[in-house]
């Protein structure tokens, strides 16, 4: 069961570069959210033309971006803000992200203020984890 779909009403992010599908479940602890990356990714062009595999840069905004919804959909920040990655720490890559695999996001929320977020993520493909890390994002608004 999907808490919601419309994640262009949560987040500023458009395609190419929205990487959260839906949301399971959020509460003021954390989330699960999930993305099926596609074949027709603009990375895997390059990223390797031979052996496509989903940049770990990818995962970790893949992992900052489904927290963030997850709290603009329980309304913890004004509409239009706009959340802007900060640090990213204690990043493991423990199994490969290919085309057509749906990656399964938990995301804990360790701080949360109107102007800073704190979380830690999993990303998980079926039974693997495929990336882990923490981040900080700044949360703003356009001028």
């Amino acid at each position: 069961m999907s808490l919601t779909k419309d994640i262009e009403s949560l987040l500023p992010h458009r395609k190419p570069f929205l990487f959260c599908d839906e949301i399971i479940s959020a509460d003021e602890n954390s989330s699960v959210s999930e993305h099926t990356f596609t074949e027709d990714e603009f990375f895997f062009k390059g990223h390797f033309p031979q052996y496509p595999v989903v940049p770990g840069v990818i995962l970790v905004e893949t992992m900052a971006q489904c927290g963030g919804a997850a709290l603009s959909y329980q309304k913890v920040f004004e509409d239009g803000s706009l959340f802007f990655l900060a640090t990213v720490d204690k990043v493991k890559f423990r199994h490969q992200v290919r085309p057509g695999d749906k990656v399964r996001v938990e995301v804990k929320n360790l701080r949360v203020s109107k102007k800073m977020i704190k979380q830690e993520g999993k990303a998980w493909v079926g039974e693997n984890l495929a990336c882990e890390a923490e981040w900080m994002c700044l949360v703003g608004k356009a001028d």
